[in-house]
């Protein structure tokens, strides 16, 4: 179940603030306040999905292709067309902290050990 009080849904209600990189009206864009690479962002639809099974399941077609062309938008405003690497953890025991589906991208090889 999705919990409507978690941080990514604070951030997209705008109660909680973060350093944008590219928003439309299905996708936000920010910078990860715990980066484990020197650019590290998260994308994140806007809707209530709580990973990407939920996502690919519940969203309508047209978001899907939305979120994804917000992916490689955010990619492009970034300039990492040639270098970087996207991660979607699902679940807890796979590192997923926050329940609301989101993709990591993250560049410049400065990678942690558990990565």
């Amino acid at each position: 179940m999705y919990d409507k009080n978690n941080v990514f849904a604070k951030i997209l209600r705008g109660e909680i603030p973060c350093k944008e990189v590219y928003s439309d009206d299905n996708v936000l864009a920010f910078y990860d306040v715990a980066p484990r690479a020197r650019v590290h962002v998260l994308v994140i639809p806007r809707g209530e999905y709580t990973d990407i099974f939920d996502f690919t399941q519940n969203a309508p077609a047209e978001l899907q292709a939305a979120f994804w062309n917000g992916v490689r938008k955010t990619v492009e405003k970034l300039g990492l067309r040639d270098n970087f690497r996207t991660v979607a953890n699902t679940g807890r025991g796979a590192g997923q902290s926050v329940m609301h589906f989101h993709i990591h991208i993250m560049s410049d090889e400065r990678f942690t050990e558990d990565f």
